[in-house]
C-alpha cells in the first residue's frame, strides 16, 4: 500500500492545466516498415547482456515496483520451467537494444543473480545510480542501506508443507537447480524499424501499445526512456531546484514526470518553437531526439539560462504560472503549462539568440497584463496545442513582456 505522502504528492499534480495529448497523435503503421523477430535467450545470457551494455534498461522508464514475493515467484517459475511472458526489445543499433516491455522481469533476474533486493525507500535513488553506471556498483550492492539479501520468499498455504526453494538465494541453490535456472530461456521479441530511417519515429507508439495492458505509461515516461541523453540528465537536475519546485503544485517530483515534461516543453519552444507543428507529442518527441546530439557546452548554457530565469521569478507570488480568466477575475488556482512556456520563451529569447546568460528583469505588472489579455486567455483556454494558439500566445508574450 502506498503511503499517504505518495498519494498526496500524486493528487497535487491534478492541479496542472493543459493536456497536450490530442487525437492527431495516432500513428498510421501503413507508412512504416517494422520487423519483429523472436529470439530465445537463456537467463545467463540475459544477465550478461545487462552487464555488457548490450541491453539497456532505461533507468527513468519506471521504478522497480515488485515486492520480494512477486519477484520470488518469477524466479521459482524460471527454475521449474513454467513459461513466463516474453520480453520486447527495440534494436537501436547493431548489438544495442533497449527494453520496451519486460523491465520488471529483467531487473528481477539481475537482482537475483546479484543476490541483493532493493529497499523500497531507495528505489528512486537506485534508478538514477543504475542509469548513470549502466548497472549497480558493488559498493552500493553491498550497502545494507540500499539492499537486503535476495533470499527467495515462497510461503505455502499448507502449514505442514514447505517450498524447497524458500529462503534460498542464487548461491545457495543446489548446483542442478542453479544450472536449470541459468539455462532456461525467455523469448525476446526484437523490434526493428526498417523504414523510414528517422530513428524512433514509430517505436514511441509501439512502446505505448505494448504497455497498455497494465498501468499505462504517460507520454513523458515513454519519451524519457527512448530519448534519454545528457540533456535529459540536465532536466532531472534542474527539476530538483528549490526555486523551481516552489512554482509547481508539489515540492515532490511527479511520479509520471509531468514536471520534466513542462521543462522539456519550455526548452523545445525556446529553441524550435518557430517551426512548431502539431501534434505537441510528436513535436516533443522530435525535439527529444534532436537533444540527444546537443554538445555538453550547449546543455550547460541552457542550465545556466534556466537558473537565471528562476532568479528573475524569485520575487513572484505562488500563482505566477496560473492562468487568469479575465480582468480582475480570480485565478484558476492551477499551474498552467501554456502560461509557463509563454513567459519562459518571451523572457529568454533575446539572451538565447545572443548566447548570453543574463536576461532582463521580469515586470510582474506586465505579466498580469499578459494573463488578462483576451487573446492570451483564448489561446490558453482551448485547443491549446494548435499551431495558431501556440504561436499566438508566445508572440503576444514577447510583445507585452519586452
Amino acid at each position: 500500500m502506498e503511503s499517504n505522502t505518495v498519494q498526496e504528492a500524486e493528487s497535487t499534480w491534478i492541479d496542472i492545466e493543459d493536456d497536450i495529448i490530442d487525437s492527431s497523435d495516432d500513428v498510421s503503421f501503413a507508412e512504416y516498415d517494422v520487423s519483429a523477430s523472436p529470439n530465445d535467450f537463456n537467463i545467463k545470457t540475459l544477465f550478461d547482456f545487462i552487464g555488457s551494455g548490450v541491453v539497456k534498461i532505461p533507468g527513468f522508464q519506471r521504478n522497480y515496483v515488485w515486492d520480494i514475493k512477486r519477484a520470488s515467484k518469477l524466479i521459482e517459475s524460471i527454475i521449474i520451467g513454467i513459461p513466463i511472458p516474453q520480453i520486447f526489445l527495440y534494436e537501436e543499433a547493431r548489438n544495442r537494444f533497449i527494453v520496451i516491455d519486460g523491465q520488471q522481469r529483467y531487473m528481477t533476474i539481475y537482482y537475483f543473480m546479484k543476490k541483493r533486493f532493493p529497499r523500497n525507500e531507495k528505489r528512486l535513488e537506485l534508478r538514477l545510480i543504475f542509469d548513470e553506471n549502466k548497472g549497480i556498483p558493488d559498493a552500493i550492492l553491498s550497502n545494507n542501506l540500499y539492499f537486503t539479501d535476495f533470499n527467495l520468499k515462497l510461503p505455502t498455504s499448507q502449514p505442514n508443507q514447505s517450498n524447497k526453494f524458500n529462503g534460498l538465494n542464487y548461491s545457495t541453490l543446489d548446483e542442478e537447480d542453479r544450472l536449470s535456472f541459468e539455462l532456461r530461456t525467455i523469448r525476446n521479441i526484437i523490434i526493428k524499424q526498417n523504414a523510414p530511417d528517422d530513428e524512433h519515429s514509430v517505436v514511441f507508439e509501439i512502446f505505448n501499445r505494448l504497455n497498455s495492458g497494465g498501468v499505462n505509461l504517460k507520454p513523458q515516461e515513454i519519451r524519457t526512456s527512448l530519448f534519454h541523453s545528457k540533456f535529459y540528465d540536465m532536466l532531472y537536475k534542474i527539476n530538483l531546484d528549490s526555486k523551481w519546485r516552489r512554482l509547481l503544485p508539489s515540492t515532490t517530483p511527479d511520479l509520471n514526470m509531468r514536471d520534466i515534461e513542462i521543462l522539456l516543453r519550455g526548452f523545445a519552444m525556446l529553441i524550435d518553437g518557430e517551426s512548431y507543428k502539431p501534434s505537441m507529442t510528436k513535436f516533443l518527441n522530435k525535439f527529444s531526439l534532436k537533444a540527444k546530439s546537443f554538445p555538453e557546452d550547449n546543455i550547460l548554457y541552457l542550465e545556466k539560462l534556466f537558473a537565471n530565469f528562476l532568479e528573475k521569478t524569485s520575487n513572484s507570488n505562488d500563482g505566477f504560472f496560473q492562468r487568469n480568466y479575465g480582468l480582475f477575475q480570480s485565478k484558476t488556482g492551477r499551474f498552467n503549462i501554456s502560461v509557463f512556456e509563454s513567459i519562459f520563451v518571451a523572457s529568454c529569447t533575446e539572451a538565447f539568440r545572443g548566447k548570453k546568460i543574463e536576461i532582463e528583469e521580469i515586470d510582474f505588472e506586465k505579466v498580469n497584463l499578459l494573463k488578462n489579455h483576451n487573446t492570451f486567455i483564448d489561446a490558453t483556454q482551448s485547443d491549446t496545442a494548435s499551431e495558431r494558439n501556440v504561436k499566438s500566445r508566445i508572440a503576444l508574450a514577447k510583445e507585452i513582456l519586452k
